[in-house]
């Protein structure tokens, strides 16, 4: 299992949000170019947010996130006010590896399907879900489409995978919804990405061990907060 570290960011701060509320942030000092530049020695991908841009549908962070990318090298999947192809082409032009569309898997599949066949097995798509329902508009509004059926629809595209985040567990380290992650991943042929709750590094071995293929791991404030090192986490994904 993959592990892949977290960036979100806001106004070019690293953040973390608490069950994804915009009124429950946490805010570090270190400059995100630090951070990807320490990360990079460890691990091959890198994910970065721009929570300003999933909430208001543009992308607002570009100069920071093209100072990511310069700090990391390749590897890095971009996601957050995603909404259009032409904004697509641009994070691609930052240079970021994958791109991750959210809301517009449920407002606009077809942008979704347009983006996958432009640029094939390059497009993660983010299946948030609170109560089992998908989440969109940086999960301040929540659809009544069930996650496990957006990710089989979604299984005939030429997708990189889904990234499956359970809202109410993110940023909260109580653990990461292993059987509903597992169960995902048996549904769809793409490679499915854990996201949300990851506190200890028995959560990662939760993951690894599910009854269901989960690719990789996403982990944000344990890292940020010192719970554990990135090499840690690494030797904890990959251990048989």
């Amino acid at each position: 299992m993959l592990l892949i570290p977290a960036i979100d960011l806001i106004a070019g701060k690293v953040v973390r949000l608490r069950k994804g509320s915009y009124d429950d942030v946490t805010t570090y000092p270190d400059a995100p170019e630090d951070i990807a530049r320490g990360w990079r020695a460890h691990v091959e991908r890198l994910h970065v947010v721009d929570l300003e841009g999933a909430r208001s549908g543009h992308s607002e962070q570009g100069d920071v996130i093209r100072r990511i990318v310069q700090a990391f090298g390749s590897g890095v999947q971009l996601g957050g006010g995603l909404r259009s192809l032409e904004a697509v082409e641009q994070a691609f032009a930052l240079g970021v590896d994958r791109v991750v569309l959210g809301t517009a898997a449920v407002k606009d599949p077809g942008l979704v399907q347009r983006a996958a066949a432009s640029f094939p097995h390059r497009v993660i798509v983010a299946v948030d879900a609170r109560a089992g329902r998908v989440a969109t508009d940086g999960w301040e509004k929540t659809s009544e489409i069930a996650a496990i059926d957006l990710v089989e629809e979604l299984s005939a595209w030429p997708l990189s995978g889904v990234l499956y985040t359970d809202i109410e567990r993110d940023g909260m380290e109580v653990g990461p919804n292993v059987a509903e992650t597992a169960r995902l991943a048996r549904s769809t042929p793409l490679p499915v990405i854990a996201s949300g709750g990851v506190g200890r590094l028995e959560h990662l071995t939760a993951l690894r061990q599910a009854d269901g293929p989960i690719a990789a791991a996403i982990v944000g404030r344990a890292l940020h907060e010192g719970r554990f090192s990135l090499a840690q986490a690494v030797e904890h994904c990959s251990e048989e």
